[in-house]
C-alpha cells in the first residue's frame, strides 16, 4: 500500500496549521544538501497559543502529550513549505529534539515526548522512526508548554 503523505494526513483526519512566520532573525528551515534543519516550533495553532504553562502544574501527562504533537504538526507544516509542498519528498525523520517546560518533581519526559514522536512515526512509517532528545526546563518562548525541532532527509 503506497499512500502518499497528503492521502495518509486525510485518512488519519489530521489537518496541519499554518506555518508560523519566524519570531526574530531566524528562518523556519535551512536546507543543506538533503538535510533540512527544522526551527523549533510551539504550541500555536494558526498563530493562537494553546498549552501555555507548565507540564505537571497546568497539565498533565496526556495534555503534554498534546502539546508536543501540536508542535509536531507545526514543524510538518514547515517541512511541507521547505518540500515545496511535497512532503513525499521526505526521505527520513532524523532527529527531534524537545524542550518541555515541566515542574521539577515532572520526571516523564520521554512518554511527553511520544506526542511528537509517535505522530512522525504514524505519518512517515519506518521513515518516521527517528533519534531523540527530549530535556525538560523551567521557561520557554511565549510561555509555551512544549517546543519541538527537527532534522530531515529529503529525496
Amino acid at each position: 500500500m503506497n499512500h502518499s503523505v497528503e492521502q495518509r494526513l486525510l485518512e488519519l483526519n489530521l489537518e496541519l496549521p499554518n506555518p508560523s512566520p519566524p519570531a526574530g532573525n531566524i528562518v523556519p528551515y535551512v536546507i543543506a544538501g538533503s538535510l533540512v534543519f527544522l526551527s523549533g516550533q510551539s504550541t500555536l495553532w494558526n498563530g493562537e497559543p494553546r498549552f501555555l504553562g507548565m507540564i505537571g502544574r497546568d497539565f498533565n501527562l496526556e495534555e503534554a502529550k498534546e502539546a508536543t504533537k501540536l508542535c509536531a504538526l507545526n514543524l510538518l507544516a514547515q517541512l511541507r513549505v521547505a518540500c515545496g509542498g511535497d512532503l513525499d519528498r521526505v526521505e527520513r525523520i532524523v532527529k527531534v529534539t524537545g524542550f518541555i517546560r515541566v515542574t521539577d518533581d515532572f520526571t516523564e519526559l520521554p512518554q511527553a515526548m511520544n506526542g511528537a514522536s509517535d505522530l512522525m512515526v504514524t505519518v512517515f512509517g519506518d521513515n518516521g522512526k527517528h533519534s531523540r532528545t527530549g530535556v525538560g526546563v523551567s521557561k520557554l518562548p511565549r510561555g509555551s508548554a512544549a517546543v519541538v525541532e527537527a532534522i530531515a532527509t529529503l529525496k
